[in-house]
């Protein structure tokens, strides 16, 4: 969904921290947050009986993301079942129809997308046992759908949960005839003790791309969850590692340059020094060229 946007969030108890709903302001599609403790709060609410789509949103023991996608007639009452058959997961996304027009078709057809989009991103761990199919859906119900999900996908992110949205990947080709040019990003390199990688930052983290080498080993101080973290990736098939090598094999999106550099050198780092441009500038470096350019040169009068 390109373009401006405007987005309400509302807070129902006035509390950031608490239940938060948004919403489009052009769009049918209201999104809930709702944290597990607070979910007695949303089942008094009219729309926790509606027919809707919802993402439960969670780590395992390693500290990787998690979401389960489901749908349900009565949202409220499904996700009241969960509290006592999934423990992983410590909130809720609600989406449901402010018009409330949904129909079971609709919801089907909806987390039918979301798991498709979802494993598209490949941004969470799904632990959906039972894959949902694609149901038969009326064209016009089709439509419809592609919008809502477009919409869904937004506030969720808009929420901090991108689970629907691909890490963004420069392309010339999305760009449009009248849009104005896109530099692509700076290509970035980490080539110290034993590393080889190439990356490129994004308003999210830091992008590792398919085919960087690591360290293949831990270094003597490197934090605990280092390890797990590798571990972690490699049960995702997004590195190989061995006694002998650590590759990637394909992209992945680290929250920070120093996260994406920890998991490459096997050990603490600060990578914000440590990953360079082609002519050897440090990313602080550049940050300051960038921040220096677009200060004023005139001093006001």
């Amino acid at each position: 969904m390109a373009g401006a946007q405007t987005i309400q969030i509302y807070l129902p108890s006035g509390d950031p921290a608490g239940m938060r709903v948004a919403n489009l302001t052009t769009r049918t599609v209201r999104v809930f947050e709702v944290p597990r403790s607070l979910l007695p709060h949303f089942l008094k609410r009219p729309e926790s009986g509606q027919v809707g789509v919802y993402y439960l949103f969670g780590a395992n023991e390693d500290e990787a993301p998690q979401c389960y996608i489901g749908q349900s007639g009565n949202v409220g009452v499904r996700l009241q079942q969960h509290t006592s058959t999934k423990d992983f997961w410590t909130r809720a996304m609600v989406a449901v129809s402010l018009t409330n027009e949904w129909t079971s078709t609709h919801a089907a057809y909806l987390e039918w997308l979301s798991l498709v989009r979802a494993k598209a991103a490949g941004r969470y761990n799904l632990v959906n046992g039972n894959q949902a199919s694609n149901p038969f859906t009326p064209e016009p119900l089709e439509a419809d759908c592609q919008e809502f999900i477009d919409t869904i996908a937004v506030l969720l992110a808009t929420l901090g949960a991108p689970v629907l949205e691909e890490v963004q990947r420069f392309s010339a080709s999305n760009q449009t005839a009248d849009e104005a040019p896109i530099a692509e990003p700076d290509r970035l390199f980490l080539r110290e003790r034993g590393c080889d990688a190439v990356g490129y930052q994004t308003p999210e983290g830091l992008v590792v791309l398919a085919g960087s080498k690591g360290r293949p080993g831990l270094r003597p101080s490197s934090p605990e969850n280092i390890g797990r973290w590798r571990d972690a990736l490699e049960a995702d098939a997004v590195i190989r590692q061995s006694d002998t090598e650590l590759v990637f094999l394909k992209d992945h999106l680290f929250s920070s340059p120093s996260a994406a550099g920890g998991v490459l050198i096997g050990g603490s780092n600060n990578g914000r020094i440590s990953w360079r441009n082609a002519e050897g500038h440090s990313i602080n470096h550049l940050e300051q060229l960038v921040l220096g350019s677009t200060g004023s040169e005139e001093q006001p009068q």
